[in-house]
């Protein structure tokens, strides 16, 4: 209940139509204001379980497609008579549902877009032909994966790369870890591929069958999530397309967005599936990358995540890998629930030269970067698989980034399977290098943190180091218990000027003298609710008490929202990570818009995350420059 209650269940208020990608003739206009499925969420009286569901489904002329989060008493039903999807309620079948002896709840489930990130339809023509095969491995595409090893080529900048062969020389490679690629589908039958490919952990969702193949489009729309899967465990050595990052890893396939709209119970039984077969679940989508939606998980999949995390792997918990997204500097990914989550990993982009590539969002929300696409030639992007036994070179986006850190993690996972996933999250922050990543607009800049942790608006932590993450996760101890503590709140509404910037102070002592207490920060949230004239010309920013300066949200030009606001919206910043939160933290808020404009923050909480006790007793230190030293020193003087 604790955790819940930190998850603060977003996007219940405040969310923007969204636009579709692609309209179809057989559904709603998606920018009617509400959408409705033929899925329904049914409770039973009691734990009666799935035969008597089925029962209840059949006698009221629906179909059960099952329980949701493996529940007992709370199923997934059909109505096969009812469109997809339509723009009123059906309230004739919710009332029969309703007035079964046996349903205690029933609720038809809303549709709402979720787009795959970085997918642009390429023809057939497009798919680069046979290659020669290169040195060390061996796979013909392996010169083309730069990401991998940087030479320099395509442009490229020598050296900045995943450093994957660093792991590789230390006799890691994925074995006995598996990722779940939550997409379109996945070619297992792909040469790259089915060796690799884990079949008791896929399901398909969009078709209710074990069998997530891609379903056929002449403009090959559904190669997206056989792309992704490719990037993490394509086989090494057998003449075919590249080499994926953990090439001995298995991969599974979870296909549940080719639908006219995503519902929660489909987000959350994805997000939910076989938690003890899978260990990293890999999300290269999520809202409307348009600049005005504000939207994330709703409550089913909110639940999934959190029970993903914290009794997944038997207990070590899931690791959710999210791409940040492709709405380019007019976005913010800090208004994206799934990205901006404390429970994934939200990972960014950067380009073969280092600089951010043109659709990367920024928010302090951001974790770490990987690679996507060559900076003097664009259509240079990741060499994977891709649909019907092919190859390609030009997938990109974030939608590209999300699988290689997938990947990454897998290594991290073979070298010690015990990583809780706080332990990735830890890992990956101490072991990003900032090597040559630069923000091509000079907006952002490195910084240090109150613990000399060195961050980046739009690159996190750094780029993944496969070699240095590896080598720590086998000398690693699994980091203390987690807390939560809220660290204070203001309920007094205060308005926003048009013309200078407003301050709100929350003095804390991170529940000092309580079962809670926080010393040492992992995630920190802002949960503000606001009003404006124009929601895109709001900024926050977000000062802890030793002195990290966080943009908590960036100006959107293209969100001209002036009744929603945000409500509850937890923003979040991994940018004060290992600080003590105790002292003054600053909220300030202001209207970067040539306009002028008004607002209102009606009130604003304090969530500090993270551990008691110092997470990194122990470990010893092998590099005096490295960022464990640093922040291990750090520490220590505190603690002295």
């Amino acid at each position: 209940a604790v955790l819940l209650l930190a998850a603060l269940v977003v996007v219940q208020a405040g969310a923007s139509p969204r636009a579709s990608p692609r309209r179809r003739r057989d559904v709603p206009d998606p920018n009617a204001p509400h959408v409705f499925t033929n899925s329904f969420l049914v409770k039973l009286n009691g734990d009666l379980g799935n035969d008597v569901a089925h029962q209840v489904a059949q006698r009221n002329g629906f179909e059960n497609l099952g329980p949701v989060l493996g529940s007992h008493n709370e199923f997934h039903f059909v109505h096969p008579s009812l469109a997809p999807a339509r723009t009123k309620r059906s309230v004739p079948h919710t009332r029969k549902l309703k007035v079964d002896p046996l349903v205690k709840h029933a609720a038809q489930q809303p549709g709402f877009l979720r787009v795959k990130r970085g997918y642009k339809p390429f023809k057939v023509e497009s798919l680069v032909g046979p290659l020669r095969p290169s040195q060390d491995p061996t796979d013909p595409y392996f010169s083309f994966q730069w990401y991998l090893k940087n030479t320099g080529q395509n442009g490229g900048k020598p050296k900045l790369d995943l450093n994957v062969e660093a792991a590789w020389a230390q006799g890691i490679t994925g074995k006995n870890v598996t990722t779940a690629i939550m997409d379109d589908g996945v070619d297992y039958m792909h040469p790259d591929l089915k060796f690799n490919y884990n079949a008791r952990a896929s399901y398909d969702f969009s078709s209710n069958d074990p069998f997530p193949y891609p379903r056929y489009t002449d403009d090959w729309f559904n190669s997206h999530g056989t792309r992704c899967a490719g990037e993490v465990s394509a086989a090494r050595d057998n003449d075919v397309c590249g080499v994926g990052v953990a090439y001995d890893s298995k991969v599974a396939g979870i296909r549940m967005l080719d639908q006219p709209y995503m519902t929660d119970l489909i987000e959350a039984n994805s997000m939910g599936h076989e938690p003890n077969l899978i260990d990293i679940y890999s999300a290269s989508w999520g809202p409307t990358d348009d600049g005005k939606t504000v939207d994330g998980p709703r409550n089913a999949t909110m639940r999934a995540i959190v029970r993903g995390v914290n009794e997944g792997r038997n207990g070590l918990g899931n690791i959710y890998v999210w791409a940040s997204g492709d709405g380019g500097e007019d976005d913010d990914c800090n208004c994206d629930g799934y990205a901006a989550s404390m429970w994934t990993v939200s990972i960014n982009s950067a380009i073969n030269d280092g600089q951010n590539a043109h659709y990367d969002e920024s928010c302090s929300s951001t974790l770490a970067s990987t690679f996507s696409n060559g900076a003097k030639d664009p259509n240079t992007g990741v060499a994977t698989t891709d649909l019907y036994g092919k190859c390609t070179t030009t997938h990109s986006g974030t939608s590209a980034a999300a699988p290689e850190a997938a990947g990454v993690f897998a290594l991290a996972l073979e070298a010690n399977p015990q990583l809780t996933w706080r332990d990735i999250q830890h890992l990956t922050v101490l072991t990003s290098k900032r090597n040559s990543l630069y923000d091509a607009k000079n907006r952002f800049h490195w910084t240090m943190n109150g613990v000399g942790l060195e961050f980046n608006h739009l690159f996190g932590f750094g780029v993944l180091d496969a070699g240095a993450i590896v080598a720590l996760a086998k000398q690693w101890r699994t980091v203390p218990a987690r807390y939560h503590c809220e660290g204070g709140a203001v309920h007094t509404s205060l308005e926003i000027p048009s013309d200078r910037s407003v301050l709100m102070k929350i003095t804390t002592d991170a529940c000092a003298g309580t079962d809670t207490k926080v010393r040492y920060l992992e995630h920190v949230q802002a949960v503000i609710s606001l009003n404006s004239t124009r929601r895109g010309d709001v900024e926050l920013f977000l000062t802890s008490p030793m002195g990290t300066r966080s943009m908590i949200l960036s100006k959107r030009a293209n969100d001209d929202d002036h009744r929603d606001g945000f409500t509850k919206w937890p923003f979040m910043t991994t940018h004060t990570w290992g600080e003590d939160p105790h002292g003054t933290w600053l909220l300030e808020a202001s209207f970067n818009s040539q306009m002028p404009q008004h607002g209102f923050i009606r009130e604003w909480t304090l969530m500090l995350h993270g551990t008691r006790d110092p997470p990194y007793v122990g470990l010893p230190v092998t590099d005096p420059h490295s960022k464990l030293a640093i922040v291990k020193k750090a520490h220590e003087e505190r603690k002295a």
